[in-house]
């Protein structure tokens, strides 16, 4: 072996660790390794060492492995050990091979100045922290060009650690070429900052760590910031630019691994530290910053971990069916109203605003080192609003001038914000740091302090932009200190596929909906909430009202009685009078009323009219509750808002104000058939009389006021000269629904509903509403709206295969039952998804119709397997209102008995919910063995 050079039982810089139990399996033992592989080497060839090498080897991870997992069990929600075991682990393997190769396969007795080679872990592997599956990044350094004798040296170990199956990823480099591509890419620059020495030639690599500090390091110290940082936001960028996302990336996202270590990359570029504790002795954290540090870091290689064990391979993405499963690794437990995996999403995204502090931190320290004052012309230029004291714009951010004064004066911690919102300016990293190492001093007195109830209403209501200050002050603590009632919900993740936010950050994400309302930036996308808006609304009591709407959540008791009890107590420390605090109470009691009323039942029934306007009772309320609802929608997730339940909720309102201006009883069938006839007659303004009398005569009352004028002229047209045996279809987009309109004429048999819904089914189109009818002389009418499985209308081009797959059904060419079972599946990462069932029968809330509500988990069959269950027990369904939230759907049919009557009898009703839950739960059993 040259002089100088090791076998990989020498490593300088940072050692990598070992467990010190002596039990522990001998890759990770690397004193005993070298001597026992010795042992079990006697080839006589090199090409019989090699596999031996291997074979031995290969066998020890086999043993290492187990042992790692099984100690990883032990402390399931802290990797620190974990990851560092795999990295010792993987030098085990990477030694040996290089002991071998150095010592029995290219031995050199004399060598030149040229044949030495230094073998350094770089990336991840350099920093001696690994995920099961992570990849393996070597360097292989030489002082001058590659030798044929470095070229075997490299080859031999190449093909060894492929034998074992190892992802490395390799260079082959001089010091010189280090620092040239080092100069020019910034990856390459960055994975050679980690540089750790494994063997070979200990002086080459101390030469390497020199040049690089000396050499590029100290004169590029800004330069590596500026490029890391926009690293980091362009990386923030491609994964949502959101923390808090249903399926988050552990590496790559926001408050994930990569935040830290780009943190840990500056800290080495500009100090040198080879440990992040090494960052408190130079004062950029404090010891509790540190720890907070420590703990986000090592919860997050806890779930990285788990989530390789379980993929088998490497894999960084929280989706939902891992999160059950990490969740249960972890060892949290269901709690009263919560599911195990929704506490510990609550954890992780705590940790990850976590991340997002220290690094705030961090930033401050190295902009008091680094950043300039702004130039003077631009500060002239600015012409900022002054402060007041005893705030001070440092560099064009706001800063406490004298942190005691702050202290002595607990309104200054609401003021800060205040001063922020009416200046425009940014608060200094600096001042939030004093503001989240101070939070005690938040307490029961400014809580009940008017001047403090003062300052956040005004927040929230003067300035315009209140999403800016309150998700700065959730996200240091201060929105939980002043209302502890907000706590529970922070960073309080929903196990659905529905709300793509947490609470807290659907909570703000509402109030923005409003503000933006207000600014008049969606005026064309919300006429009827700007017009409201405009008229004018009590705005202190629609804002109180957003913040505290979702308080209850997260317990066993329904949310919104919850909330409202809550609100009682929080609504008068605001500064609310007595009806103000009464009337944000009701909107939180009722805030689901006008989304529940408008998407889960018939608004085509005045009965749904005049019972939604009896629970309102004033047009102040309508107005506030519309506000609500519209901005409650919209802040759930950036798709859930659409021309369909905008349409839904203008009626609602406009009928409902109808109703209140001129009575309740002047909302009857009679008056709407008679409009929907005469607007009809207009628009068939150059049919012959005749037909035209025939059209109008046929239908039944229910028939005119479900549907608009262009569809019962779309269907008065199917209706003309329709043969017994014929069946036809219209499909049409209809922008109002945000959907396709499918409208079917042909004779009336039993079962006509099901045998459409499972035509509709086998297509792949999702069914929003539907409506049929008979007509007095024996035809069905169907209009069902559909969106595809991304939840939009179907593109032109895709109709006619639609209509000629819906006509083969139609005709019997294919057996909708049969063809469904191979469709009828749920996703793997959707199977972990909960919904209980619910069937609620109810003869109250129609005239003519029992209504029938079906709340369960929703399928591709699930429509097709409900109607058929009811067309079964002889139920005729007037009409289908479907309303999806993620893989929960709420079905509500609106049916008579086959003479015509409600389903009145307690027999019936059990009998009928039995046979809907069985037909649930076979489908459910199917959909789960597809």
């Amino acid at each position: 072996m040259p002089q100088g050079q090791t076998d990989g039982t020498d490593v300088t810089d940072t050692p990598s660790p070992a467990p010190a139990d002596a039990g522990a399996p001998l890759l990770l033992r690397p004193e005993a390794l070298f001597a026992a592989l010795d042992a079990a080497l006697d080839a006589p060839d090199a090409r019989g060492l090699r596999t031996q090498t291997v074979q031995f080897l290969q066998a020890e991870r086999e043993a290492a492995l187990p042992w790692i997992v099984a100690d990883f069990t032990r402390h399931p929600r802290d990797a620190g050990a974990t990851v560092q075991a795999y990295a010792a682990l993987t030098d085990g393997l990477v030694k040996g091979v290089l002991h071998v190769v150095l010592t029995r396969l290219h031995p050199l007795q004399a060598p030149t100045a040229a044949e030495k080679i230094s073998l350094l872990a770089v990336g991840g592997y350099g920093r001696a922290e690994m995920a099961p599956f992570s990849d393996v990044d070597l360097l292989f350094l030489t002082p001058y060009k590659m030798t044929p004798w470095a070229e075997s040296v490299i080859e031999s170990m190449l093909y060894m650690l492929w034998d074992l199956k190892l992802k490395v990823g390799h260079a082959s480099r001089t010091i010189d070429d280090c620092l040239r591509l080092g100069r020019e890419d910034i990856t390459i620059r960055t994975a050679l900052l980690e540089n750790r020495p494994i063997g070979g030639d200990a002086a080459l690599a101390e030469t390497l760590d020199q040049r690089l500090r000396n050499d590029l390091f100290k004169s590029t110290g800004p330069e590596f910031i500026e490029a890391k940082l926009a690293e980091r936001a362009e990386r923030h960028r491609r994964q949502g630019g959101q923390r808090y996302v249903l399926e988050p990336n552990v590496k790559e996202g926001k408050g994930g691994l990569r935040d830290l270590q780009t943190l840990y990359w500056i800290a080495k570029y500009i100090h040198g530290v080879n440990d992040t504790a090494d960052l408190v002795g130079l004062g950029v954290f404090n010891a509790s910053e540190y720890a907070e540090f420590v703990a986000a870091e090592n919860f997050l290689w806890a779930v990285r971990c788990h989530l390789h064990l379980i993929a088998g391979r490497a894999a960084d993405q929280l989706s939902f069916d891992a999160q059950v499963e990490v969740a249960r690794r972890m060892g949290y437990a269901d709690l009263a109203g919560r599911r195990a995996v929704e506490v510990f999403m609550q954890d992780y995204f705590r940790h990850a605003t976590q991340v997002g502090e220290v690094t705030r931190i961090f930033l401050t320290v190295l902009e008091a080192q680094h950043a300039k004052p702004a130039p003077v012309l631009k500060r002239l230029f600015r012409r900022r609003k002054p402060l007041m004291a005893p705030f001070v714009d440092d560099i064009g951010r706001i800063n406490v001038a004298d942190e005691k004064a702050f202290l002595d004066d607990p309104l200054n911690f609401l003021r800060i914000f205040e001063e922020a919102l009416r200046t425009g300016m940014l608060i200094h990293p600096a001042a939030m740091r004093l503001i989240a190492a101070n939070l005690r001093r938040i307490d029961d007195r400014l809580r009940e302090d008017k001047e403090a109830a003062r300052i956040f209403l005004d927040l929230l209501c003067k300035h315009g932009n209140p999403e800016r200050a309150l998700r700065r002050m959730n996200e240091l603590g201060v929105l939980a200190a002043y209302i502890p009632e907000f706590e529970p919900i922070v960073a309080m993740m929903q196990f659905n596929m529905y709300h793509s936010y947490t609470v807290d950050e659907h909570t703000i994400q509402v109030i923005s909906t409003l503000a933006q309302i207000e600014r008049g930036e969606l005026a064309d996308d919300l006429p009827l909430s700007t017009h409201i808006l405009n008229d004018g609304v009590n705005r202190r009591v629609l804002y109180v009202a957003l913040l505290l709407h979702d308080i209850g959540k997260g317990r066993p008791e329904d949310h919104s009685i919850l909330g409202a009890q809550i609100a009682r107590k929080v609504a008068p420390r605001l500064g609310l009078n007595h009806e103000e605090c009464e009337t944000v109470e009701w909107l939180i009691r009722n805030h689901l009323l006008m989304s529940d009323v408008a998407q889960k039942r018939d608004l085509s029934d005045p009965r749904t009219i005049r019972d939604f306007a009896k629970q309102v009772k004033t047009r102040k309320r309508l107005d506030l509750l519309t506000l609500l609802t519209v901005c409650d929608i919209r802040g759930v997730g950036p798709n859930v808002w659409n021309n369909w339940k905008a349409t839904l909720l203008r009626r609602l309102y406009s009928d409902t104000a109808r109703a209140m201006q001129h009575g309740l009883e002047a909302v009857n069938r009679e008056q709407r058939s008679d409009e929907a006839k005469k607007a009809l007659r207009e628009a068939l303004a150059g049919w012959e009389p005749k037909d035209l009398r025939t059209e109008l005569a046929r239908h039944y009352p229910a028939y005119w006021q479900g549907l608009s004028t262009a569809t019962h002229a779309d269907l008065a047209q199917l209706l003309r000269g329709l043969d017994n045996g014929e069946i036809r279809i219209d499909l049409h987009p209809d922008p109002d629904h945000d959907a396709t309109r499918a409208a079917f004429a042909l004779v009336d048999h039993p079962g006509i509903f099901s045998r459409l819904a499972g035509a509709l089914a086998l297509v792949g189109a999702n069914v929003v509403d539907a409506r049929t009818y008979t007509s007095k002389d024996g035809f069905a009418t169907a209009v069902f709206w559909l969106q595809d499985a991304e939840g939009h209308p179907y593109e032109l081009a895709r109709l006619p295969r639609l209509r000629q797959m819906i006509d083969k059904t139609l005709k019997g060419e294919v057996v909708a039952r049969d063809a469904l079972k191979d469709r009828d599946k749920v996703k793997k990462r959707e199977r972990e998804f909960r919904f209980p069932t619910h069937v609620t029968i109810d003869n109250d809330g129609s005239d003519i119709y029992t209504i029938i509500e079906v709340d369960t988990r929703d399928r591709p069959g699930l429509l097709y397997d409900l109607t058929r269950a009811l067309a079964s027990a002889n139920i005729y369904i007037a009409s289908a209102v479907i309303a999806t939230y993620g893989a929960q759907v709420v079905d509500t049919f609106y049916v008579k008995d086959m003479f015509g009557l409600k389903l009145y009898s307690r027999a019936r009703q059990e009998a009928l919910d039995k046979r809907l839950r069985d037909a649930i739960a076979r489908g459910a059993e199917r959909a789960a063995q597809a």
